[in-house]
């Protein structure tokens, strides 16, 4: 399987990583329910999802992935990376959804400690960033076992014209914390 294994903490099912590829615009449509964008400006139209599909299979920087178990190979969810410019820097943004039915079982932060990992080899940026709404506790929750660290708090514009006050999450890729 082309993609990146993560084999790192206590326990527990391990993940892949494995390229964004055409036939995935069906997990788009899964993750674009209101339950699962409440912290992202809800739902979005079919074209908007059919446009987001183009840009995970031909992304202009980064990469995104379909978050697997590593056995078995049933897919769980989404992450990705891409570049952004931050308070004058480019850095790498990361941002994640896993699928209800495999909430609470570690397996974003796995995801999400795989992904420091792919960044990382990717290059050029120093950071790779995350910022979740202040009052999304699951996803800020992943951020910590992720070990990002808290820089603070930012107002951040997702999706363009939507406003949402953010924590933004930081790892130094070079210093790996």
């Amino acid at each position: 399987m082309d993609g990146v294994d993560e084999r790192t903490g206590a326990g527990g099912e391990r993940v892949c990583l494995v390229p964004w590829a055409e036939g995935d615009l069906w997990l788009l449509r899964r993750t674009n329910s209101p339950e699962m964008t409440a912290h992202l400006g809800g739902p979005e139209t079919e074209e908007q999802l059919t446009a987001r599909h183009r840009r995970y299979v031909e992304p202009e920087t980064g990469r995104m992935y379909r978050v697997t178990l590593a056995d078995g190979g049933e897919t769980v969810g989404s992450i990705g990376y891409w570049q952004r410019t931050w308070q004058d820097t480019e850095v790498w943004e990361t941002g994640w959804a896993v699928l209800p039915e495999f909430q609470r079982r570690g397996l974003a932060v796995r995801a999400a400690r795989a992904l420091r990992e792919a960044a990382r080899a990717a290059g050029p940026h120093r950071y790779l960033h995350a910022f979740p709404s202040v009052d999304h506790a699951a996803s800020n929750a992943v951020c910590r076992g992720a070990g990002f660290t808290l820089l603070g708090q930012a107002d951040f514009e997702y999706p363009k014209g939507h406003w949402i006050r953010s924590n933004d999450w930081r790892v130094d890729l070079e210093r790996g914390d």
